[in-house]
């Protein structure tokens, strides 16, 4: 698959099956996610893979909008604290910037291998970093929720079944791509 294939077919998809991604996957996944660019190289994130028993406690921290996540095989938590990577005064917190580059990676691969890895904000980050014993420095900077597409849409809601059918509307170029200045449209 061309890299432009991926980043057209990746959708942030809930129905998943329940069967378990093979190993060689998850490395493959975790490959791309180490290959991304960072800040003189930092590579600042960590990930912990939440499979079998450590899957219950990150599960039990997501509400009830999330509730399609409690079918993944596999939880990726992303975490990462600001001391590991370029630290600057100018309120660019960097380290954020270069975990977000890697689990885009990581997604385009994921789509590439056939499976859905979709990244969410919602669930309680004090009980994922409790469960999973994360220090207290770091910050749980998202959940990656993966598993291969399935048919069961039982857990979601009337809207997000739309969205499993429908790819949601994208803003036009002008509206976040300007010229020369801020607010000078792309058109």
């Amino acid at each position: 698959m061309e890299v432009v294939e991926a980043v057209e077919r990746r959708r942030a998809r809930r129905v998943m099956d329940v069967r378990p991604i093979d190993e060689g996957s998850v490395v493959e996944l975790l490959e791309a996610g180490k290959l991304s660019a960072s800040c003189f190289n930092n590579q600042p994130w960590r990930f912990i893979l939440c499979t079998g028993e450590s899957l219950g406690p990150v599960k039990a921290a997501l509400p009830r909008g999330n509730a399609w996540a409690t079918r993944a095989p596999l939880v990726i938590v992303v975490a990462a604290r600001s001391a590991d990577d370029c630290e600057l005064g100018d309120r660019r917190e960097y380290y954020l910037f270069d975990c977000g580059l890697a689990v885009g990676q990581m997604l385009l691969r994921a789509t590439e291998l056939g499976f859905i890895a979709h990244p969410i904000a919602g669930y309680d980050p004090v009980k994922v970093r409790a469960a999973l014993g994360i220090p207290d420095d770091h910050v749980v900077i998202t959940l990656i929720v993966c598993g291969y597409p399935g048919t069961d849409d039982s857990l979601l809601s009337d809207k997000q079944k739309i969205s499993e059918t429908e790819r949601p509307e994208r803003k036009q170029l002008g509206e976040f791509a300007f010229v020369g200045r801020w607010g000078a449209p792309f058109n």
